[in-house]
């Protein structure tokens, strides 16, 4: 009997300590009338009524303890701002960062970020973060934080913050305004978590807790922040950012000299709580801060990240659509980029655009953007209309269903515009999965798209399936896309391709030793042609040994075995005037890649691999990587290499190609950057120097002197060169 009724209790304590550890955690956010100066120091007796945000669960190296360096989180809010006051305890003063400058990233910096999920969807959230020196960040997070490509630092608002060092903790202020979040009038409660990196411990940490396959800011995992009174309303205030650009360029090449002055500018309008819209006219989107060149070696081209703020809000309503790599049929970086004559891409100016994005009801979202494009009748580039249109209905916990419609057309008759080219449109619809707790997610996808006098066929699809806990990772994706599909303010890497993809992992996570997890990974990727009735043209087949260290170190190994049927003739090496490879022909090869990454806290690290083997019908030695120095706050030195030695047989091309890219970063004050960039690619034929000074006098308003120079490699010949000096301010009216 009385065993009986031990176990009894033993079952009862049991079933109560595991609903107490799967408790949604909430903390009460309270209602004052006075304002708090954030200077960083938590000195302010209103911060005594405040309800504390604590007990925070270690993420790294294990997931199932609580954080051995605790932090604490206050919270208040009047009608204008949200208040913050942080604590958090630490292993010393020696705190790990890049620099002084704004939108850090990196898990080898200390950090504090706190999320928020102002809609209380899972879908999307706000982050604000700080660290013990007092910089700041915001980012984004799009599609529930599910991969790396949803968070995203190109979002740019206004708040105040700063922080105080002590021995063993510091503490930070922060001062969002309530304009600069969207949420719903009357609101009640948010969803929001926070994570911390500590590197004094070693240890990363949550507030809720997280398991360690997941990403630290998944939104599938956040407690609740309870507000004493509702939400009013919040309009942001009118934003007038008008800029002056002058530029100085000499092109060596056709002897050419360009001075321009250029002024425009865009604003944001906010339309209720939910909605923004965004106006542009005649915007400067020349990048004063430079893409990073990379090694191409395969026959389809390159995407590189959006980096304009007139494309960042809610740009995940636009460009998630699609399954990423293989197909997305809206690319925002294809505006004010077009074809010359030559067939090199050039700028095509934009007259002007309208964006309106955001919340239509709790669980509908819209997108509206309209940009024209200026004509270029020297180069035979038309003037274009580029309207795309987007809805995202929240369906179940977290999924939704998103539907759009492009539009790209010229509405002047051009005798040089073929007409296959005289519009493009592209319907489709996006069905995204996301389980409540993200051990299922996925998408299934269905495209089309309309030239003129081509209606039949032109389909994408897509079907893809993950399902992920702490010791399995599978997925499995299947991509359909006719050899007439277009998208041309998408990005497709090629046509008439179907695709299957299945990969398996298993992973260990050892109860004690130096291996924080490790994993074992077999992955195929297999192509075939539709238009040449299934015609296998690819696969890779690759086996893959992974180690984490609980140090923050990594170490890998993979083999990859591969085939290739070439449609076209290629050079992979790019050697002008070389003989290509022969089209038509099959081509197996395999290598083996081993790769190390060594502790990112430290003042210097470094990551390294290298590969060797079987390349088209050669072979392929390869080494890349990086290092990285600290002298910290004020500088940080990078450099990036990566060496492709190639040989071919003859009579086809041999190569040895080079990447180096060293940068230095200079941070005078947090409001002073400098950075340099050299950039060697003897691929492209091209020493590139772009030398950047920013002064950032007023909050997210700039002044910027830029030089740019570029050399030909081999002999050494200015190509041509520029210096910029641009000035932005952000009035909010």
């Amino acid at each position: 009997m009385t065993r009986a009724f031990l176990a009894v209790v033993f079952i009862v304590l049991s079933v109560f300590s595991a609903f107490s550890q799967t408790e949604k955690k909430s903390f009460t956010v309270k209602f004052i009338k006075e304002a708090i100066t954030p200077d960083g120091k938590l000195e302010e007796a209103i911060w005594e009524m405040a309800e504390n945000a604590d007990d925070f669960w270690e993420y790294f190296p294990m997931d199932s303890i609580q954080a051995r360096k605790q932090s604490q989180i206050r919270m208040l809010y009047d009608d204008k701002n949200l208040y913050i006051g942080i604590k958090a305890y630490s292993g010393g003063d020696n705190y790990a960062t890049q620099s002084l400058k704004r939108d850090f990233r990196g898990s080898g910096s200390d950090s504090f970020s706190l999320v928020f999920d102002t809609f209380n969807d899972g879908t999307n959230a706000f982050l604000f973060g700080i660290n013990p020196y007092g910089v700041r960040r915001e980012a984004l997070i799009a599609n529930g934080g599910t991969s790396r490509d949803d968070f995203n630092l190109s979002w740019d608002v206004k708040w105040k913050g700063d922080a105080k060092r002590y021995d063993d903790y510091f503490t930070a202020e922060m001062v969002i305004p309530l304009t600069s979040l969207k949420f719903e009038e009357g609101a009640t409660k948010w969803r929001f978590n926070s994570y911390r990196i500590e590197t004094q411990a070693n240890e990363r940490s949550t507030w809720t807790r997280i398991p360690q396959n997941q990403l630290i800011y998944n939104l599938a995992f956040m407690g609740e922040m309870v507000f004493e009174k509702p939400l009013g309303k919040s309009r942001t205030p009118f934003a007038l950012i008008p800029y002056i650009n002058g530029l100085s360029q000499k092109n060596f090449e056709n002897e050419e000299s360009v001075n321009t002055f250029k002024f425009g500018g865009d604003s944001k309008i906010s339309i209720g709580n939910t909605l923004n819209l965004d106006v542009t006219v005649n915007p400067d989107f020349s990048q004063v801060e430079v893409d990073d060149q990379v090694t191409n070696l395969t026959r389809f081209e390159v995407n590189l990240p959006e980096k304009r703020q007139f494309f960042i809000d809610n740009n995940d309503l636009f460009a998630s659509f699609g399954n990423g790599f293989d197909f997305s049929p809206f690319f925002s970086r294809r505006i004010g980029i077009a074809q010359d004559t030559a067939g090199s891409r050039i700028e095509n100016r934009i007259l002007g655009g309208v964006r309106l994005s955001g919340k239509l009801t709790k669980d509908l979202r819209v997108g509206v953007l309209n940009i024209q494009t200026a004509e270029d009748l020297e180069n035979r580039i038309p003037s274009n209309n580029n309207t795309m249109l987007a809805l995202q209905q929240r369906v179940f916990s977290r999924s939704n269903i998103g539907i759009f419609f492009i539009n790209k057309q010229s509405f002047e008759d051009y005798d040089f515009v073929e007409r296959v080219d005289e519009y493009n449109r592209v319907l489709g619809i996006d069905y995204n999965l996301a389980s409540k707790n993200n051990t299922w997610n996925g998408s299934f996808i269905t495209h089309k798209s309309f030239q003129p006098d081509d209606n039949k066929g032109n389909l994408a699809s897509s079907a893809l399936i993950r399902y992920n806990t702490r010791k399995f990772n599978v997925f499995a994706k299947a991509s359909f896309i006719d050899e007439d599909f277009r998208s041309d303010l998408g990005f497709i890497r090629r046509t008439d391709l179907f695709k299957t993809l299945i990969s398996a992992e298993r992973v260990f996570w050892p109860k004690k030793g130096i291996v924080q997890n490790h994993s074992f990974q077999y992955f195929t990727n297999i192509r075939w042609s539709p238009s040449r009735d299934f015609q296998n043209t690819d696969y890779d087949l690759q086996s893959r040994y992974e180690v984490n260290f609980n140090n923050q170190s990594q170490a890998r190994i993979e083999y990859t075995n591969s085939f290739t049927f070439l449609f076209d003739s290629f050079d992979p090496t790019r050697t002008e005037g070389a003989i290509e490879l022969p089209a038509d022909q099959n081509y197996h090869y395999n290598s083996i890649e081993a790769g190390y990454q060594s502790d990112q806290r430290k003042l210097f690290s470094y990551d390294v691999q290298s590969s060797v083997g079987r390349f088209f019908n050669g072979n392929r030695f390869s080494v890349e990587g990086g290092m990285t120095l600290r002298f910290q706050p004020k500088a940080f030195i990078s450099v990036l290499f990566n060496y492709d030695q190639i040989h071919l047989p003859d009579p086809y091309p041999s190569a040895d190609i080079w990447l180096i890219s060293p940068k230095i970063d200079i941070t005078f004050s947090k409001s002073i950057f400098w950075s340099t960039l050299i950039q060697y690619s003897n691929q492209r034929d091209n020493l590139g120097f772009n030398s950047r000074l920013q002064w950032r006098f007023a909050p997210l308003s700039d002044l910027f002197i830029v030089y740019n120079d570029n050399y030909f490699v081999n002999s050494f010949e200015p190509k041509n060169r520029s210096i910029n000096l641009k000035l932005t301010y952000w009035l909010n009216i």
